[in-house]
């Protein structure tokens, strides 16, 4: 009877985050084209500045070469500004196709230093989002936030230091293999326990739980990172209070002043 409740519990359990996920608008959620991070907002925008360039030079060397196509044929005539336009479309929908943000493969994520392979990550996170369930995706956005703090954290980090490998294996190796391998699994078994234990976690809560870790380890390597910055600030801050904070400035200057008087005045009296 134990296991029996226990299994009943767990099954509307699952009911409750699928129905939570449909609600969320399950595949289909509105933030589904936003980014979660600076790194790839900025990825996008230099794609999209790229692509705006490409336009511009497009544009220009077709209606260049209608103008010297006229001025050789001696006008281009109706047929002439028609065939220019269609080409010049046609030349915007290539450009167009080929300044697609490219969401990069799995096997890229660890590639370049730290800071790229962090927007990189984001970014390829983004792409996984909607297949993902309402749980799981919260996190990836929560991830953004953390991904963009580290990401500049190790701006000012060695890239052998081992909080760097430490980044590199979380976010670049355990996070992408965890999601690959969920969506691995058909969709019907996703929501399953498995092994005919009422108290084995379904695909759904291990994906979950694992992304809990990875984030908190995140967190963990953020804290130290900051905790040593925090520790330099306040070796600083004792060497300037030892240095500068010992003597007050009043008895400093006056005490200046007042041999420099006395030190003055003495040839003084020497001369008359």
């Amino acid at each position: 009877m134990g296991d029996l409740t226990s299994n009943s519990d767990r099954l509307i359990q699952e009911a409750r985050i699928v129905r939570d996920d449909n609600r969320a608008g399950g595949r289909h959620r509105r933030n589904i084209g936003a980014s979660i991070g600076a790194g790839s907002a900025a990825l996008k925008r230099k794609a999209f500045l790229k692509t705006i360039r490409n336009l511009s030079i497009v544009t220009l060397m077709v209606l260049v070469g209608a103008i010297v196509v006229g001025m050789v044929i001696n006008g281009l005539g109706f047929g002439g500004i028609v065939t220019t336009a269609l080409v010049l479309l046609a030349a915007w929908l290539a450009v167009g196709m080929l300044g697609k943000v490219k969401i990069p493969k799995r096997a890229e994520l660890n590639k370049g230093n730290v800071q790229q392979m962090v927007g990189r990550t984001e970014l390829w996170l983004e792409a996984q989002r909607p297949a993902l369930p309402a749980p799981a995706a919260d996190l990836v956005t929560d991830m953004g936030v953390q991904l963009d703090t580290l990401g500049l954290q190790l701006e000012k980090v060695d890239q052998n230091h081992p909080a760097a490998h430490k980044v590199r294996k979380l976010v670049g190796e355990d996070l992408p293999e965890m999601i690959d391998g969920y969506r691995s699994i058909p969709e019907t078994m996703r929501y399953e326990q498995q092994g005919g234990s009422s108290d084995t976690l379904s695909p759904t809560h291990k994906l979950v739980k694992g992304m809990e870790l990875i984030r908190d380890e995140i967190n963990s390597v953020n804290r130290q990172l900051a905790q040593g910055s925090i520790d330099d600030l306040s070796i600083r801050t004792r060497y300037l209070d030892y240095k500068y904070g010992a003597t007050p400035v009043d008895d400093h200057v006056g005490g200046h002043s007042n041999g420099d008087t006395t030190s003055l005045s003495s040839p003084a009296k020497g001369t008359s």
